[in-house]
C-alpha cells in the first residue's frame, strides 16, 4: 500500500535486494492488519451471525481461464486490506477485502453488509521464523489448525476465496524455500477437501526469477495467483508471471508506491518517504495498468499503520482523513471518495530552509508548498516525531514513535521553525487538511547532534 535517500536502490524484482525489502517491510499489509498481529498464532474462530443458519447459501465462485466468475459473471477483485470502514471502501467502487489469517468472521459480516466479497487468508508459518516444512507432523498439525476456520466460514455469503499463506518464500535461500511450494499444494488440496466450492489463492512476493514457475510446477491445485508488488515493478509483474507459466487469474494482493527499501536516504540512512501526491501519481499508473490487464488490485492499507512512519503505507491518516490515492481508486473504479465528490489537497514540496542536521542549541526552518484543486481553504498541522528504532520484518507490528510538540515553533500554513530538541534522529510532518474529509501528508527526516 505508494521516496528519497542519498543512495538509491532500484527495484529489481529478481534481485536479493528486492527480497530484502520484502523482509524489511512488506506486507505492507501484513502489518497493516497487524494491529491485531497478523503473524500471531491463529485464534479460535468466533461465531459469525450470518452463519448461524445451517443452510446458509453462498454464491457460485469459479475460475475460467484468466477470470474469476461469481454466479457466472466476471468478477474483478479490486479493494484493500483492512478491518473496518467498508461502506466507504465500497463507495469507491471496490468489490473485495483481503485478510491474512486472523478469524475472518467480523470482516465477512461487515463486508456482506457493505456488498463486498472477502479473500479470507489462512496463515501458514514461514521458514524464516523457524518452521520446518520437511517435518511431516508439523505440516499436518498446521493444516489441522485451519480446519475450524474453513468449516465455520465456507458457507458465508461474503466469502470469495481462500488465500493460503503469504510470502512464505521470503528471506530464505532458494534451497530453504524449496519445501514451501509442495506445502502450498498440500494446503490447497486440504482446503478444497473441506470446501470444494471456493477457489484457493497462493501469494508470493512479486515473481522473483522463478517463484511463479515453482508454484506452477509444484502447486497445481492453486486457482488464483496473488502477487505482492510495489513501485514500478507493478508495470511488468503480471507479464513476468505469465512468462513463468501462470495461466490463471492474477490479483495484486498488495500494491503501493515505492516501499521504504527502495528509496533515497538521508546521510544517516533514514528512508525518505514520498508525499501523498507523489504516491497517488504513481498509483494512478499502476491501477490503470492493472485495469488494462484485467487484474484485481488491492492497495494497502485501508486504514493506517505504523511501519517506518504512520503514513507510509496508510490510505487513511491516523486522524481518519483519506488521502489522494483514495481519490485515484474511486476515479479508476467508477466510484466516489468518502463523503462525496471532493479532491484531496496536493503537495508540491517540503524543503529545509536551514540545515538538515544541527546541534542541540541550533534550529532549522521548513517551507511547505501545497494547494487544493477545489479551492478549499487548507489547514496545516506540524508535528515532530522520533525516527523509529523498530526494524520489523514482513510488516510485523511496530510501536508509534513519540512526538515532540515543544519542538514546533511559529507554525503557519506554509512554514515552521524546529528547535529545542535533544540529540537524536527525528522526522517533521506537515499534514494538510481541506476540512471536507481529505488530507495530504509529507515528512522529512532530520537529526540533532
Amino acid at each position: 500500500m505508494s521516496i528519497p535517500r542519498l543512495c538509491i536502490m532500484p527495484i529489481v524484482p529478481n534481485s536479493s535486494a528486492f527480497n530484502t525489502r520484502r523482509l524489511c517491510a512488506v506486507a505492507a499489509l501484513c502489518a497493516l492488519l497487524a494491529p491485531t498481529a497478523l503473524h500471531a498464532a491463529q485464534q479460535p474462530p468466533t461465531a459469525s451471525p450470518a452463519l448461524q443458519k445451517q443452510d446458509a447459501s453462498h454464491d457460485d465462485v469459479t475460475v475460467r481461464g484468466t477470470h474469476i466468475l461469481v454466479n457466472g459473471r466476471p468478477f474483478l477483485a479490486n479493494g484493500a486490506g483492512g478491518r473496518a470502514g467498508f461502506e466507504d471502501l465500497a463507495r469507491l467502487g471496490a468489490t473485495t477485502v483481503r485478510t491474512y489469517g486472523q478469524d475472518p468472521g467480523p470482516v465477512l459480516d461487515a463486508a456482506e453488509k457493505a456488498g463486498l466479497k472477502v479473500i479470507a487468508g489462512l496463515w501458514l508459518e514461514h521458514p524464516r521464523h523457524g518452521f520446518d516444512y520437511l517435518d511431516t507432523a508439523a505440516r499436518k498439525a498446521q493444516l489441522e489448525k485451519l480446519r475450524p476456520m474453513v468449516e465455520r466460514y465456507r458457507n458465508h455469503p461474503a466469502l470469495l476465496m481462500w488465500g493460503v499463506g503469504n510470502e512464505m518464500e521470503v528471506a530464505v535461500s532458494d534451497e530453504e524455500a524449496r519445501p514451501v511450494w509442495p506445502a502450498i499444494e498440500e494446503a490447497a488440496q486440504f482446503v478444497k477437501t473441506l470446501d470444494p466450492h471456493h477457489p484457493v489463492m497462493a501469494v508470493t512476493a512479486d515473481t522473483g526469477a522463478d517463484k511463479v514457475a515453482q508454484l506452477v510446477r509444484h502447486a497445481p491445485s492453486v486457482d488464483v495467483l496473488g502477487l505482492n508488488a510495489y513501485g514500478d515493478s507493478l508495470l511488468t509483474t503480471a507479464d513476468r508471471a505469465r512468462a513463468q507459466g501462470w495461466k490463471g487469474p492474477i490479483i495484486f494482493t498488495e500494491m503501493g508506491a515505492d516501499g521504504h527499501w527502495s528509496v533515497p536516504r538521508a546521510p544517516w540512512g533514514a528512508p525518505i518517504e514520498p508525499n501523498t501526491t507523489a504516491k497517488a501519481d504513481k498509483m494512478r499508473q499502476y491501477l490503470q495498468r492493472a485495469k488494462q490487464q484485467g487484474i484485481g488490485a488491492i492497495p494497502i492499507v485501508w486504514g493506517d499503520k505504523q511501519e517506518v512512519t504512520p503514513t507510509w503505507y496508510s490510505l487513511l491518516l491516523p486522524s481518519g482523513e483519506w488521502t489522494e490515492t483514495v481519490g485515484v481508486m474511486a476515479e479508476l473504479w467508477g466510484g466516489t471518495p468518502p463523503g462525496g465528490p471532493n479532491r484531496a489537497p496536493r503537495i508540491e514540496g517540503l524543503n529545509f530552509e536551514g540545515p538538515m542536521s544541527f546541534p542541540p542549541d541550533g534550529e532549522t526552518r521548513l517551507k511547505l508548498t501545497a494547494s487544493d484543486p477545489d479551492g478549499d481553504p487548507l489547514d496545516v498541522t506540524w508535528q515532530v516525531m522520533a525516527e523509529t528504532t523498530a526494524h520489523s520484518v514482513g510488516g510485523a507490528p511496530e510501536p508509534v514513535p513519540p512526538s515532540f510538540p515543544q519542538a514546533v515553533h511559529e507554525p503557519t500554513r506554509d512554514s515552521a521553525r524546529i528547535a529545542g530538541l535533544p540529540p537524536g534522529r527525528y522526522r517533521v510532518f506537515a499534514t494538510v487538511r481541506d476540512g471536507r474529509g481529505a488530507a495530504a501528508s509529507i515528512n522529512l527526516p532530520f537529526e540533532v547532534k
